[in-house]
């Protein structure tokens, strides 16, 4: 199971979500709450009623690796919704189901029942509970959007006033703000869409109404980096409207052009979503997922080999700008040239990915990099050593250090 932690541990990843974890059901054993307190009419303050084996060798072994979890409580995904559903259903008492969730954050955070006392900052109330549309059986939320409304209220306020500032609670893993950027001809065929908008609205005007404490919201994107990065702006505008300006942003789920791993454009995509994203409104990204061998969903390595593929290399190069810990301004004349640096005061790295759709000549003012290396990721080269590049390809992320 741990066998390739070393890559999350390699390339900087400085979280993991653990939303999905071990397949459908979570192989009924890690993660979700009907996993960890099997039977909800037991006693919830009964240590003997929970099973936290297998999440517990889960989070140490993250823990090990230099990674922290965000831990999503809640379910996950069932695919196959329309044969049947097992725990899509609200809670039949949620004043219990927050008390169920306060003893495993304590069993994390306080070392009740034989726990930890692990620095876990973020715990998530459920996971897109807006994917339940009226007239098609729910992946994720079978009740309607002030049962989880209601959920989150019970659940956040329970948690924060158990244990206050030691934890950030929110939510809550929206399916995206599609609407904002779909032609009219696109919102007719996908009423999911106006969906999520309004439960977005819906879930905003319960939180003032009714003084929900929010200490982060979350939302997920399989749009391009274009535009993913007009729902960051959008978003960014809409908390102000309703009164969160400043709230913690998390976009935790995201990964465009899945049929595309492996290729050139695909890196190019993660690595101007963590450009842009820097530049923009959200604070912290989960690329779905980490798996090493189930498609669609494995962004980041072969699924017969289980070796890294082009997108985890973007990573490994964001990780050198990341390590340097200060960003540095740039500023880029050409639409689709995605651009970063960072330093340390002694050490520096630029990172460039092409989406423009042509090959740009590249002249820098304001540095000398006549000593600089250069590492190119394109379809042959996985961040590999380069020449000075004074020409950027289309579909070329570039790593520059000095």
């Amino acid at each position: 199971m741990t066998e390739f932690f070393h890559y999350v541990n390699e390339a900087g990843i400085p979280f993991s979500r653990l939303h999905d974890v071990g397949g459908a059901f979570a192989s009924n054993r890690f993660v979700d709450i009907p996993n960890i307190f099997r039977n909800f009419d037991a006693d919830e303050n009964d240590p003997k009623n929970y099973d936290f084996v297998y999440t517990d060798f889960l989070i140490k072994s993250l823990f090990d690796a230099g990674v922290k979890p965000y831990f999503r409580l809640g379910i996950t995904i069932e695919n196959q919704s329309y044969i049947k559903t097992y725990h899509t259903d609200p809670p039949k008492d949620y004043e219990k189901w927050a008390r169920i969730c306060e003893h495993i954050v304590a069993h994390y955070i306080d070392g009740w029942a034989e726990g930890f006392h692990y620095d876990i900052e973020y715990w998530e109330i459920w996971n897109e509970p807006d994917n339940a549309l009226k007239g098609r059986p729910s992946e994720m939320w079978s009740g309607t959007p002030e049962d989880y409304y209601r959920l989150y209220d019970v659940a956040a306020k329970h948690l924060k006033a158990r244990f206050g500032n030691r934890i950030k609670v929110g939510g809550y893993a929206s399916c995206g703000f599609y609407y904002v950027t779909a032609t009219p001809e696109k919102i007719a065929a996908n009423p999911d869409y106006k969906y999520y908008i309004d439960f977005f609205d819906g879930f905003m005007k319960y939180l003032k109404a009714n003084n929900t404490p929010i200490d982060f919201f979350s939302w997920h994107s399989y749009a391009n980096t274009k535009t993913t990065l007009i729902w960051d702006e959008w978003l960014h505008t809409e908390l102000e409207k309703y009164g969160f300006a400043g709230l913690e942003t998390h976009m935790n789920e995201w990964d465009p052009f899945a049929k595309e791993f492996g290729t050139a454009h695909h890196s190019a995509e993660v690595a101007a979503m963590m450009i842009g994203m820097q530049h923009g409104h959200t604070d912290l990204l989960c690329i779905y997922d980490m798996r090493t061998n189930t498609a669609p969903y494995c962004p980041l390595f072969d699924i017969k080999t289980h070796k890294p593929i082009h997108g985890y290399y973007s990573m490994v190069a964001f990780n050198a700008l990341y390590r340097l810990g200060t960003q540095v301004e740039t500023v880029c004349d050409t639409d689709g040239l995605y651009v970063l640096a960072a330093s340390d005061g002694q050490n520096h790295a630029l990172l460039l990915s092409n989406l423009t759709g042509a090959k740009q000549e590249l002249e820098f003012e304001g540095t000398d990099l006549s000593r600089a290396k250069y590492h190119v990721i394109d379809q042959e080269r996985l961040l590999s050593w380069s020449p000075a590049v004074s020409v950027i390809n289309p579909n070329e992320v570039v790593l520059i250090e000095w």
